[in-house]
C-alpha cells in the first residue's frame, strides 16, 4: 500500500526559514514559484540573461538573478528547466556554486535517473512532482485546493531530507490532495512509459488510426473527428471522476457491449507485448539515450516528426471545427499555423 502524505504530516516553517531558487519560470517554474511565495518562503527566479522569461518573472513582482547567483544565494536550488537543458545549465552554472548543506530538488527525475546530473557529497536530492501541469497547481492552490504530488529523495546528506521535501510539497499545495512517497527510478520509469504507452503516444495514435479508418471508409471527416477525438474529453473525464468502471456504467448499454467485445479486437494481447518493449528500453536507458542525442544534434527527429503529427489530416479538420463553435472559438490561438507558441 503506497505511503500517503498530507499536511498535518509536514512542517511549513521549514521550507519557510530557507532561501529558494526556482531555476526556470515556464509551467512548472512559475506556479511553484507564485505559490512558495504565497506560503511565506523567499523566493528568487533564476534564467540566462537572454531568456524570455525574465519580464514575465518580473511583471509577476519576482526578484531575477543568473543561475550562478541564484545557486550561490539559495539554500534550495529548484531546476524545473526541460530534462534536455539541465544537465548542461547544471554543469555550466549550478554545480560550481553548490556547498555542502544546500538541496537540490527537482520535479521530475530523468536527469537523476539516468546519471545526467550527479550531485556532489553533502548536498541533499529531493523530488516533489506535482501530477499536473502548471497553471492547475496555481489554479488548485489559489481557490484552496491542491493538486496531488510524488515525492522522492534520491541523497539525504543533511539527514533532513525528507522533512524539507514534505515542507516544500506542502508549501505548494500538495500535501492538500495528498503525496505519495517513491522513488527518483519509479517516478521517471513509470511517468515516462505513461506518456509513451497510453496518454500520449497510445491515445494520440489510437485516435489517429480511428480518424483514418472512417475517412478512408467514406465517411466525412467532420463527423469521424467527433466521434474519435471532440467526444474522447467525455470518457475520459468520467474514468477521471471514477474509474473505468464509472466510465462503462454512465455510458449507453450498446456502448458499453461494444465496450466488452471489441475493445480486445483493436487492444489486442500483442500490444501488451508492445508495451513492455517500451517500458524496457526506457529501463536500460534506451530511450533517454536516443532523445538526450537527438537533442543535442538540434533535434532533427523530433523536429520531422512533429511537423509529421502536424500535418495529420485529422489536425486540419479539427481547427476548422473549432472555429465554428462560440464554446472553443479561441482554443488554437496560441497555437498558430500549426505551430504552438513554444
Amino acid at each position: 500500500m503506497a505511503e500517503i502524505y498530507y499536511d498535518k504530516d509536514a512542517d511549513l516553517s521549514i521550507i519557510q526559514g530557507k532561501k529558494v531558487v526556482v531555476v526556470g519560470y515556464g509551467s512548472q517554474g512559475h506556479a511553484h514559484a507564485q505559490n512558495l511565495r504565497d506560503s511565506g518562503v523567499e523566493v528568487k527566479i533564476a534564467l540566462k540573461p537572454d531568456s524570455k522569461s525574465i519580464q514575465k518573472a518580473e511583471e509577476a513582482g519576482f526578484d531575477v538573478v543568473t543561475n550562478a547567483e541564484g545557486t550561490e544565494w539559495a539554500d534550495v536550488i529548484v531546476i524545473l528547466a526541460p530534462d534536455q537543458y539541465q544537465r548542461i545549465l547544471y554543469n555550466e552554472d549550478i554545480k560550481p556554486h553548490l556547498a555542502t548543506g544546500k538541496a537540490l530538488l527537482f520535479g521530475h527525475g530523468f536527469n537523476i535517473r539516468y546519471g545526467y546530473i550527479e550531485a556532489p557529497e553533502g548536498v541533499d536530492v529531493v523530488m516533489v512532482a506535482p501530477k499536473g501541469p502548471g497553471h492547475t497547481v496555481r489554479r488548485e492552490y489559489v481557490a484552496g485546493r491542491g493538486v496531488p504530488v510524488i515525492v522522492a529523495v534520491e541523497e539525504d546528506a543533511t539527514g533532513t531530507a525528507w522533512d524539507l521535501a514534505l515542507s516544500y510539497a506542502k508549501a505548494i499545495g500538495g500535501l492538500r490532495a495528498g503525496g505519495i512517497k517513491t522513488t527518483f527510478t519509479e517516478e521517471t520509469e513509470t511517468d515516462l512509459f505513461g506518456e509513451q504507452a497510453v496518454l500520449c503516444g497510445g491515445v494520440s495514435h489510437l485516435v489517429q488510426y480511428g480518424f483514418e479508418t472512417l475517412t478512408e471508409a467514406g465517411y466525412q471527416p467532420e463527423i469521424a473527428y467527433f466521434e474519435v477525438l471532440h467526444e474522447l474529453k467525455l470518457i475520459v473525464d468520467l474514468m477521471w471522476e471514477g474509474g473505468i468502471a464509472k466510465q462503462r456504467w454512465s455510458v449507453s448499454d450498446t456502448a458499453e457491449y461494444g465496450d466488452y467485445v471489441s475493445g480486445p479486437r483493436v487492444i489486442d494481447p500483442q500490444v501488451k507485448v508492445h508495451m513492455k518493449e517500451v517500458l524496457a528500453d526506457i529501463q536500460d536507458g534506451t530511450f533517454a539515450k536516443r532523445f538526450i542525442a537527438d537533442q543535442d544534434a538540434g533535434a532533427p527527429e523530433f523536429k520531422r516528426l512533429r511537423a509529421e503529427g502536424e500535418a495529420h489530416p485529422i489536425e486540419k479538420t479539427g481547427r476548422e471545427l473549432r472555429a465554428l463553435f462560440a464554446w472553443n472559438a479561441n482554443a488554437d490561438d496560441d497555437y498558430v499555423d500549426g505551430s504552438a507558441a513554444r
